[in-house]
């Protein structure tokens, strides 16, 4: 008997309970995203063989790329904690230009499967020589930014920033615009030999 009173209670106290609790909507949490604390932008000036120089983040690393395809000049700028990398490669122009700008473009708009838009900046600065396409790439694409720089005569270098994990715009967002900034200081302060 004191046993069914215990039931009897608890099945109250939980209907009660029940009744209580289907007052309010329940609404689930949204999404978050770690928060990401960015160092201070300081740059280092890159001089190498190669025939330019340009500033570089100082919390970056700047590699000679050394798979079995690069060539002399081809660089990766390493951001380990960001598990991001900026690939860099450069070639001579020996009349062949023209295949070198379809090359870049082929490769930005070879994410247009994935991307949203793709936007093109102009790059010029006449008094350094240095001519080139800023493609901004939005959306969930594996390379969100990417540019070439050319003297139009003798040099070519293209680059692309990549990140080393699943590609989703809005938890990299942050990370890819840090990163732009670092991108447009590197074109900004580029010279060529």
């Amino acid at each position: 008997m004191i046993f069914t009173k215990h039931i009897y209670w608890f099945s109250i106290i939980c209907i009660f309970t029940f009744i209580i609790s289907c007052g309010r909507d329940y609404y689930p949490k949204p999404r978050g995203y770690y928060r990401i604390d960015f160092p201070e932008k300081k740059y280092l000036k890159y001089k190498s063989n190669c025939p330019f120089n340009f500033e570089f983040p100082q919390y970056a690393k700047v590699n000679i790329d050394d798979d079995n395809y690069s060539e002399p000049c081809w660089l990766n700028i390493d951001f380990p904690e960001y598990k991001g990398r900026i690939h860099i490669s450069y070639k001579i122009i020996d009349n062949n230009i023209s295949q070198y700008l379809e090359d870049s473009r082929t490769l930005a708009y070879k994410h247009t499967i994935k991307a949203e838009a793709i936007n093109e900046k102009i790059l010029y600065n006449d008094e350094k020589k240095v001519y080139g396409i800023l493609y901004d790439l939005k959306g969930n694409v594996a390379s969100s930014v990417q540019f070439f720089l050319t003297d139009s005569t003798n040099h070519f270098l293209r680059g692309a920033l990549y990140f080393y994990v699943p590609p989703n715009k809005d938890s990299l967002a942050p990370v890819i615009d840090f990163f732009r900034e670092d991108i447009l200081h590197l074109i900004e302060t580029f010279e060529w030999k």
